[in-house]
């Protein structure tokens, strides 16, 4: 059994919820889909975390934050300025700075296992191309992605999660198991730890035992979470607000 998550987003305080929600399972590997860091109050401590995961995927956010931000808002576009700040604050040992960037900058844009594809956006653009629910209607558009892998797709990005198949898109059901051989080939999106954007503000992740899949939903102190970017003048308040909204 393994544990997919993605879009962490600084948010300790879910991820530590969620990893205490796989501890329940017999999970042989951790599985991160990218975006560790962006938007909330506690990147560093995120980062040390995914570090031990069995493997993370690059997101846009740790590219933004190795190199410039591309397509951000004022809100994301400040965040990552607020953790590149953190990540050289020469008050931490050098050896942990280090190890820190290192991890970084080494996240692969995609990792092939057998006829399984994980990355953080989508096949054509691992790294910064959306999937939306409302894409499902661009058949061209969806035929052209479908042609670009063997059977299965991890993904994340859009904080929404949903299934798609050649035929439509399905909001998936929470601790069912989903059959995913019973598709000849899916994209399946497992949501965000950190930033859910599906009106739900419950943490998101999936368990895939290699051939089913079962969303989770895992609730935490999300009121913390907001106390802790409304205090930090570097984040923008927005940012919390959106987080209890799920949105």
């Amino acid at each position: 059994m393994d544990a997919i998550i993605s879009d962490i987003h600084g948010n300790l305080v879910a991820l530590k919820a969620v990893l205490a929600d796989i501890e329940r399972f017999a999970c042989k590997r951790i599985i991160c889909l990218g975006d560790i860091i962006g938007y909330g109050p506690k990147p560093l401590e995120c980062i040390d975390l995914s570090m031990g995961f069995s493997f993370t995927i690059l997101g846009n956010h740790e590219d933004a934050v190795l190199f410039e931000p591309v397509g951000f808002n004022v809100h994301a576009e400040g965040a990552i300025t607020w953790t590149r700040s953190q990540l050289n604050d020469r008050s931490v040992p050098v050896e942990l700075r280090r190890a820190r960037w290192n991890f970084l900058g080494d996240l692969p844009r995609k990792k092939q296992e057998g006829d399984i594809l994980y990355v953080h956006g989508t096949v054509k653009e691992p790294t910064r191309e959306y999937l939306f629910p409302k894409d499902i209607t661009d058949k061209e558009r969806i035929a052209q992605l479908f042609k670009l892998f063997d059977h299965i797709v991890f993904c994340g990005h859009t904080h929404v999660a949903g299934i798609f198949t050649p035929e439509g898109y399905i909001s998936p059901p929470i601790d069912r198991r989903i059959d995913l051989d019973g598709f000849e080939k899916v994209i399946v999106n497992v949501g965000a730890v950190g930033q859910p954007r599906d009106s739900d503000w419950r943490a998101s992740y999936v368990l895939f035992d290699g051939r089913c899949v079962v969303y989770r939903r895992i609730e935490y102190d999300i009121q913390t979470v907001v106390d802790e970017i409304r205090s930090n003048p570097n984040l923008d308040g927005y940012l919390a607000e959106r987080l209890v909204k799920g949105m």
